[in-house]
C-alpha cells in the first residue's frame, strides 16, 4: 500500500486521531517525524502507563512489538496498533520463551526478574519486571539471601551486579545496537572533545560502562544533558534520543557514540520500520492490531504490578 504524495501526512495523522479517540504513543529511538506526531515520547513502560491513563479508544505504539504487547497487558480494553508487525527487537528474540522456561528448570529457588524489554511470553515466566531505571533498586529491595536470575540483557545484569554486590545468574541476552560501540573509537572521540561528557545506557558493554562520565536509562540520559552544565556530549546509545536532547538544549552539542561497523551508524532498524506513512495507514485501516490471549496477559500482567507495588512501598 502507498499513499498519495500530495497528502500532508501530518495534518491527516491529526484529523484521525479526533475521529478516532486515539492517541500516538512514540518511542525516544523512533524517527523525528514521528516523534513529532507523538502525543506522549517516552520509555516504553512509562508509555504504555501513560496511555493506561487517557480516555482514549485506540493506542498507537510507535516502537517495538514488545511495547505493543505491553501497552495491551496494561489497557486491554483498548485496541493497540503497530505500524510495522515486523518491528521486533533483537533483545527479545534473544530470549525464547520454550528456551529460558527449560533454563529457569535448573535453579529452582530463584526469583526471576526480568527487564521490560522481552516478549509477553517471559513476562509471564517472571515473578518481577524491571527497567533500566529501577533494576538496581528493584534489586536491592530483596533479601541479600534470595537467589536471582536476571534476563535478558546480560550487560544490564553485570551493571547491576557490580552496583549492588549481589551475584546473579544472567540469561546471556543482549541487544544488538548496545553491543557495537567501538571502544577505540570513543576514546579516539574523547581525545578531540576533551569536554565532553560521555554518557551510556546500562545496555551497553561493560568496557564502554567503565568510561562513562554518566550512565542511565534513556530518559535519564536525556534528563543528565537538560541540567548538566557542559556544552558536548558523546552519546552512547540508539540515536533518536539525540532528537530529543537537541529539541531539550539547542545550544549543545550532542555526538552519536561511533559503533564498530563500516556505516558508522547505531540506528535500530527493528525501530526504524516504522514510518509516517507506515503511522498514517495504521491509523487509516486500524490494523494491524495487537492480539494477546487473555491468560497470557494476566499472567504477564502479574510481574508487572509487582514491580509497581515494590516501586510505591519503597518510594521508587
Amino acid at each position: 500500500m502507498f499513499t498519495d504524495t500530495s497528502i500532508d501526512l501530518f495534518s491527516e495523522i491529526k484529523k484521525l486521531k479526533k475521529e478516532k479517540n486515539a492517541i500516538i504513543l512514540a518511542h525516544y529511538y523512533q524517527e523525528p517525524d514521528i516523534q513529532d506526531a507523538a502525543d506522549f515520547i517516552g520509555d516504553s513502560l512509562g508509555l504504555s502507563q501513560q496511555a493506561a491513563k487517557t480516555k482514549a479508544d485506540i493506542i498507537v505504539f510507535a516502537g517495538v512489538h514488545f511495547m505493543a504487547e505491553t501497552a495491551k497487558i496494561l489497557s486491554p480494553q483498548k485496541k493497540v496498533l503497530l505500524p510495522d508487525l515486523n518491528a521486533g527487537c533483537s533483545l527479545a528474540d534473544a530470549c525464547p520463551a520454550d528456551k529460558f522456561s527449560e533454563f529457569k528448570k535448573k535453579y529452582p529457588n530463584h526469583i526471576v526478574i526480568t527487564y521490560v524489554n522481552c516478549s509477553a511470553e517471559i513476562k509471564a515466566l517472571s515473578d518481577i519486571v524491571c527497567t533500566s531505571s529501577n533494576a538496581q533498586k528493584i534489586v536491592e529491595t530483596l533479601p541479600k539471601e534470595q537467589k536471582i536470575i536476571f534476563a535478558p540483557d546480560k550487560n544490564l545484569g553485570r551493571y547491576i551486579e557490580k552496583q549492588t554486590g549481589r551475584k546473579m545468574v544472567l540469561w546471556d541476552g543482549s541487544c544488538m545496537v548496545h553491543e557495537i560501540f567501538s571502544l577505540k573509537k570513543i576514546m579516539q572521540l574523547k581525545e578531540q572533545h576533551p569536554k565532553a561528557k560521555f554518557i551510556a545506557h546500562p545496555e551497553c558493554e561493560e568496557s564502554v560502562l567503565q568510561i562513562a562520565d554518566y550512565i542511565g536509562s534513556t530518559t535519564g540520559l536525556l534528563n543528565y544533558t537538560i541540567k548538566n552544565q557542559e556544552k558536548e556530549f558523546i552519546v552512547a546509545t540508539e540515536s533518536g534520543i539525540i532528537y530529543q536532547m537537541q529539541k531539550a538544549s539547542p545550544e549543545k552539542i550532542f555526538i552519536p557514540a561511533p559503533p564498530n561497523n563500516s556505516c558508522a551508524c547505531n540506528d535500530c532498524p527493528h525501530m526504524k520500520l516504522n514510518t509516517l506513512e507506515k503511522l498514517y495507514l495504521c491509523m487509516e485501516y486500524e490494523t494491524p492490531e495487537l492480539i494477546m490471549d487473555e491468560g497470557l496477559r494476566e499472567a504477564a500482567r502479574k510481574p508487572i504490578e509487582r514491580m509497581l507495588d515494590i516501586s510505591a512501598k519503597a518510594g521508587l
